[in-house]
């Protein structure tokens, strides 16, 4: 038997890491990287959804495969960029399907399922449920009305902020990637929102921070992790803008346990084995939720402070941990 990992050939250190920790406890693990489909590796699928994946990994039969980490995808990303257009489009979309489609017909535990990853995204889902369980969370207005921005603004004694709902980056002209931060909005700021008929966002009440946290959960595992974002002055709205200057910075958080608890929750109602939390914690101790990534990274957590995420990963996927097999019902804390 072997556990298969989606990735691609770009990526961190973190499969390389879980693949040891598998590895270590007798595991079998073929990794499976995506942008090298169909260009480099092929898989071929029956019509009973057994078949095989065949590249630099050897071969692989389906029917060996006890478990999937679904990590990353950049399926077509070899298929020529010189393409015309009117092919390289659906040559890349015939290849993720067939890969996708191999991964719903498998039948087997995977961390975590993509149409699952796919609703546990949805920020105002997540905050809903997060509501209802009882966690903190900041008053919060996602939409393209100019107006209501404003008198959402004016209700907000603290100020407001800004935010995206995906992480993405644009490049300047030179080719230097700028990243959307989440960002204070001042007088003149909420002005200028007519670029808002183009493309929505987040507005959220600008919370004093004392410490900010990242909390890794691993099926029933809970590792958190804090940061002194207001130590640097252009981190403290996000710390992401110092994430190179603060990464030794990170030290082992213990959350209390009603907070631990509904994480958890929050967790079972969203049917994943794995989540990336953030959130504000304010000079009152008030543990604010801000979001959850249900494939966020991880590896610098696990140089500073040392969390063990690769091996809480590997115990979920070898079935030596409990696993969540899908959303559960909501339950009240």
């Amino acid at each position: 038997m072997a556990i298969l990992i989606v990735t691609h050939s770009k990526d961190n250190e973190a499969p390389r890491a879980v693949a040891r920790a598998l590895e270590a406890r007798g595991e079998r693990v073929y990794r499976f990287d995506t942008d090298l489909f169909p260009t480099r590796l092929q898989l071929s699928l029956d019509e009973a959804g057994g078949g095989r994946l065949s590249g630099p990994e050897g071969v692989l039969e389906l029917s060996e495969v006890s478990a999937v980490w679904y990590r990353r995808n950049a399926t077509g990303a070899s298929i020529p960029q010189e393409l015309d257009e009117q092919l390289r489009k659906p040559s890349v979309e015939e290849s993720r399907r067939l890969v996708f489609g191999m991964m719903a017909a498998l039948g087997m535990f995977q961390l975590d399922a993509l149409e699952v990853v796919r609703r546990a995204e949805h920020k105002p889902l997540q905050l809903k449920l997060a509501r209802a369980l009882e966690l903190e969370v900041p008053r919060t207005l996602m939409t393209n009305n100019p107006e209501a921005v404003r008198t959402f603004a004016a209700s907000c004694p603290g100020g407001v902020v800004t935010k995206m709902m995906s992480s993405f980056a644009v490049y300047d002209e030179r080719g230097r990637e700028q990243v959307v931060f989440t960002t204070p909005l001042g007088a003149r700021e909420l002005e200028e929102l007519e670029g808002l008929d183009l493309c929505p966002m987040t507005f959220q009440e600008r919370l004093v921070k004392a410490v900010e946290l990242r909390v890794t959960v691993v099926g029933e595992r809970v590792m958190a992790a804090a940061i002194d974002s207001q130590a640097l002055p252009k981190a403290r709205e996000d710390w992401r803008r110092e994430g190179t200057a603060l990464i030794e910075a990170w030290r082992p958080y213990t959350l209390p346990e009603q907070v631990r608890a509904r994480v958890l929750r929050l967790m079972d109602a969203l049917g994943l084995n794995y989540g990336a939390f953030d959130f504000i914690v304010t000079p009152e101790g008030r543990h604010v939720f801000l979001e959850v990534n249900p494939a966020g990274e991880f590896m610098w957590l696990m140089r500073h402070p040392g969390l063990p995420i690769d091996e809480a990963l590997a115990d979920v996927l070898s079935g030596r941990a409990a696993r969540r097999l899908g959303p559960r019902p909501l339950t009240a804390p």
